[in-house]
């Protein structure tokens, strides 16, 4: 990246905040772009950098949010209305231009996207685990809720503090809370919380995927398991483990 956009995209990136960086890879002249300009797409929009006019930077504005909510990359071919002599680019998203000023631009679009956020409550062997396997996926991992929105809790006090957790995440409107206990303690639990059905659902206990896990890392490694599906796949997210003594 040039100087200016990689400091921005550095810093972005160190405060987690998502973008799309933009890099021209093929100009035809006349576009006022060339090959290696650059930009940061933000998410209300804005732009910072030059990857083409005002013409093309709107067309590169609307698929790069696009790109930003679908959280793929995509070569987007900005074309003047006539057609180019661009070679054919399977599954590249075209937009004719009629304002641009008779060249072409291909632009690859890249989200770049903060990995995901795991607050993890409870200072125990598998919490400990938890946050060491989470840190070899990349995964970011905090031991309290802050102002950014968590994709999951994972609340392993194991008896210590575990109804304030659960409660505080579902107050806060994190989507997965993976409560360690066993299927008696974890269903006593939310009885005492009175919670509602959309409630219950966001909670799931035994933590887990049903892998046999019995140490503390095996059962980090499950639990793990099934945040990433729910990352990954939200809507299949559903809890599988049985009971781990212990828990």
């Amino acid at each position: 990246m040039g100087g200016d956009v990689s400091a921005r995209a550095l810093e972005l990136t160190e405060r987690r905040v998502p973008f799309v960086h933009a890099r021209v890879v093929r100009a035809q002249a006349p576009a006022s772009a060339h090959p290696g300009d650059e930009a940061i797409v933000h998410g209300d929009g804005t732009i910072d950098g030059f990857v083409g006019g005002h013409c093309a930077e709107g067309s590169v504005r609307t698929a790069a949010l696009g790109a930003l909510v679908g959280g793929a990359p995509l070569l987007l071919r900005v074309l003047p209305q006539g057609g180019t002599e661009f070679p054919e680019a399977p599954g590249a998203q075209v937009v004719v231009n009629p304002c641009l000023s008779g060249g072409a631009l291909e632009i690859f679009l890249e989200p770049v996207l903060p990995p995901p956020l795991v607050v993890v409550a409870g200072d125990t062997p598998i919490a400990e685990a938890f946050v060491a396997l989470a840190g070899v996926l990349g995964y970011t991992t905090a031991r309290a809720l802050s102002e950014e929105h968590p994709s999951a809790v994972i609340v392993a006090g194991q008896g210590h503090g575990d109804e304030e957790a659960v409660r505080a995440a579902l107050d806060a409107g994190v989507p997965h809370i993976a409560l360690v206990a066993s299927r008696r303690r974890g269903a006593a639990l939310l009885d005492g919380l009175a919670l509602d059905a959309r409630q219950r659902a966001r909670v799931h206990t035994p933590a887990g995927l049903d892998i046999g896990a019995r140490t503390a890392p095996e059962i980090a490694l499950s639990i793990l398991a099934e945040v990433v599906r729910a990352v990954r796949s939200p809507r299949t997210a559903l809890p599988l483990v049985e009971d781990v003594a212990g828990r």
